[in-house]
């Protein structure tokens, strides 16, 4: 979800800072939440192992361009059921600014578009996961269809703000209109998989009791 450098120039960038500075004082009120219900080492680990995952996601598993951006397995709801929507996002932002600065700093201008790209979805699942989950699940016994259905809000989310970044950037020309669809279509492999890696994880999760005491995993992956 990488948008390609050249998509969005000039003053039009700057939008990117005002919808990034939006998600990162949301960020910092979940923060708020997850310190009053965990503590600070239980955060803090928790986000060192979603930027961990997040750069993993990006540099090591595979992404190719598809029009105008690149396809990669993001797994944003993955996150989010292991490590907290506060954490998610600060693996999230960490791992992408570290990838940026290592191996791809022809994204950096774009940094704070493709911020926005990843927390908002982000923000989406967790308000729906209140609504598709009963409060007394714990997430390691989570259904196919409530798995798919966080997947998918996220993957829409991504494809959704690509393509209002591209349509802004460049236009509702039909060369764009191509590429971002494309694009879209693209992401329905994402979205395919996502739901089974969430369940395989959070079975691997469940297997693995010991977790729990940790601090590594919210605590809603065994309890509710």
């Amino acid at each position: 979800m990488h948008i390609e450098p050249g998509i969005v120039n000039g003053a039009k960038i700057a939008l990117s800072y005002a919808t990034a500075a939006g998600a990162g004082w949301y960020s910092l009120k979940l923060t708020l939440q997850s310190l009053q219900s965990a503590g600070i080492a239980s955060f803090a680990s928790r986000c060192v192992l979603a930027m961990a995952a997040t750069f993993t996601f990006f540099q090591v598993l595979p992404h190719f361009p598809v029009g105008v951006s690149e396809v990669h397995f993001i797994l944003g709801s993955t996150l989010f059921l292991l490590f907290g929507a506060a954490p998610a996002a600060f693996g999230l932002a960490a791992g992408l600014l570290l990838q940026g600065l290592l191996f791809a700093p022809t994204d950096l201008p774009q940094y704070f578009i493709n911020i926005t790209t990843l927390l908002v979805p982000l923000f989406a699942v967790s308000a729906l996961a209140k609504r598709v989950i009963a409060p007394n699940t714990a997430y390691v016994d989570l259904s196919y269809a409530q798995a798919l259905k966080l997947s998918t809000t996220y993957q829409a989310g991504v494809v959704a703000w690509v393509a209002f970044w591209a349509f802004y950037g460049q236009g509702f020309g039909a060369e764009t209109l191509a590429s971002v669809t494309s694009f879209g279509l693209a992401y329905m492999l994402v979205i395919i998989i996502e739901p089974l890696v969430d369940l395989a994880v959070l079975a691997g999760a469940k297997a693995m009791r010991s977790l729990e005491k940790t601090g590594f995993v919210q605590a809603r992956v065994y309890s509710a």
